[in-house]
C-alpha cells in the first residue's frame, strides 16, 4: 500500500513540476518577445533619426551659371 502511495504522490509532485516548467517556458518566451521587440522598435526609432540628421546635414540650392571665364593664367608655359 505505501508502494502504490508513493508513486501517487511522486506522479503529481512530477505533474506538478512538469506544469510550473511549462507556465516558466512561456512566461520566458513571452518575455523574450517583448525584449525583442523593444530592441527592434528602439533600433528602428535611431535609424530613422539618424537618416533625419543625415538629410538635414545635406545643403541644397540652385544655381545659375551667369558666364563663364576663360582661362586667364595657364599653368603650364607654352609650347616653343
Amino acid at each position: 500500500m505505501r508502494a502504490l502511495a508513493e508513486k501517487i504522490l511522486l506522479a503529481v509532485a512530477a505533474l506538478a513540476l512538469v506544469l510550473l516548467g511549462f507556465f516558466f517556458l512561456a512566461a520566458a518566451l513571452i518575455a523574450g518577445v517583448i525584449l525583442a521587440g523593444v530592441v527592434l522598435i528602439r533600433l528602428w526609432w535611431l535609424r530613422r533619426r539618424m537618416r533625419k540628421e543625415a538629410a538635414a546635414q545635406d545643403l541644397t540650392t540652385e544655381y545659375t551659371v551667369v558666364e563663364r571665364e576663360g582661362q586667364r593664367d595657364p599653368r603650364l608655359p607654352p609650347r616653343p
